[in-house]
């Protein structure tokens, strides 16, 4: 059963101002430690694959919190839901602590969906309620 849906569109190109206004600190706020890993490679070898990344990261976390119905307060925060990719490049959704603890309690699954453009990302979020 369907729990919840959540999608979100993110301009690339405020992504990128956030950067260079706050620097790293704005990629620490928004990304967990396995993100901030890949976010800094990708971001070393070339900077513009970096800000989309995070941008898709930030899209796709804006996407669950509508699924899940809590929006950005607890127990969902930025650095306890994580984006990861599967060896195939399929995105999922790795949640931790008290997010984790909750969502489990809850019964709940995820699926999740990202896309990224010149100017935009986009996510899209599936939550169902295990029966």
């Amino acid at each position: 059963m369907i729990y919840g849906i959540g999608t979100d569109i993110c301009d690339v190109r405020r992504i990128r101002e956030s950067l260079e206004r706050r620097g790293e600190r704005f990629a620490q706020k928004v990304l967990s430690d396995g993100e901030m890993r890949v976010w800094k490679a990708r971001s070393a070898r070339w900077p513009e694959r970096g800000v989309r990344y995070l941008a898709t990261r930030f899209s796709a976390k804006e996407a669950f919190s509508k699924a899940i119905g809590m929006g950005l307060r607890m127990p969902m925060t930025w650095r306890l839901c994580e984006i990861a990719n599967l060896p195939s490049g399929k995105p999922v959704v790795v949640l931790h602590g008290v997010l984790k603890e909750w969502f489990e309690g809850q019964g709940l699954t995820a699926h999740v969906t990202v896309t990224d453009e010149t100017d935009y990302a986009a996510s899209f979020v599936v939550v169902e309620k295990n029966s």
